[in-house]
């Protein structure tokens, strides 16, 4: 058994430990729901984009739309959604496994495979595949999002496909449920509506001016940055719910430890008082 001094000393390393978890949990529960919040609040609008593609795709000739071609599977692109930082349960391993997954299934159909990483958890994983080209490694984003912040990515995927040198765009991000529940998906980017949304009663009847081609040509490119911005803000509630419960669990096992020690450490006390009681006794006796 360790002695009362290491005991001691473990019992305070712990108490220190759960300091900075508890504070790291604090601190994701503060940004968990405001990433919540952002999430939420832009989703129906991410829905709604859908369907509004998957409408003009019906209505209109998407042949002459570039963002709408369907060409036969030789190149995929990637882009995977990850963290800048550990410590949030599974939430990089469950993205990067569904990665490899992906990636494994490129390989056995002969199919190219390309990436763009979000995150520096991802940029590190993906340097262990030598035959996998990376377009580029996006850090961070900011917590609120806007336009131009996802413009450079947006360009990027529109002119690789618009050039015909990938076939489809992917993303593999983190969809958020709620705080204990985070699914990780995979999304079709481009083609455009290349999986055909339900559409509501009230968007068939809707009206597109000046017309539906006209529509087409001005929204397309706006309405695939809505679902590339969602899947990010997604991704961020996910990370800080994750990261929020993997501190209160750690949190929680540091306290559990803390009693544990604490009752070692009283044993251990108890035990040498008692030894010290006989020999004060044994030593009176002696005396006599």
């Amino acid at each position: 058994m360790a002695s009362r001094q290491q005991l001691k000393q473990r019992i305070g390393s712990v108490k220190s430990t759960k300091q900075i978890t508890k504070a790291m949990e604090l601190v994701s529960a503060s940004k968990m729901r405001r990433a919540q919040e952002q999430a939420m609040r832009s989703r129906d609008y991410r829905n709604i984009a859908r369907q509004i593609l998957a409408r003009l795709r019906q209505l209109t000739d998407v042949k002459k739309h570039p963002l709408y071609t369907q060409r036969s599977l030789g190149t995929r692109l990637h882009i995977v959604v990850t963290s800048n930082r550990g410590l949030a349960g599974a939430y990089n391993s469950n993205v990067l496994k569904r990665l490899t997954l992906e990636l494994q299934q490129d390989k056995e159909a002969g199919v190219v495979s390309k990436i763009i990483v979000i995150g520096k958890q991802g940029a590190r994983f993906i340097v262990r595949f030598e035959d996998i080209e990376v377009l580029a490694v996006y850090e961070s984003f900011p917590d609120q999002l806007t336009a131009n912040d996802i413009r450079p990515l947006l360009d990027t995927i529109t002119s690789q496909f618009t050039e015909a040198i990938v076939d489809a765009v992917d993303i593999i991000y983190t969809d958020y449920k709620t705080s204990i529940t985070q699914i990780v998906t995979v999304d079709r980017l481009l083609p455009a509506a290349y999986s055909y949304e339900p559409v509501e009663p009230d968007l068939e009847n809707a009206v597109f001016e000046p017309s539906p081609e006209a529509v087409l040509v001005a929204i397309t490119e706006r309405l695939i940055e809505s679902q590339l911005s969602q899947a990010i803000m997604e991704s961020a509630a996910s990370e800080q719910s994750m990261r929020m419960m993997a501190m209160k669990s750690a949190t929680d096992n540091a306290s559990d430890l803390i009693e544990d020690l604490t009752l070692a450490y009283n044993t251990a006390r108890q035990g040498a008082i008692t030894q010290e009681l006989a020999e004060i006794t044994g030593g009176a006796e002696a005396i006599k």
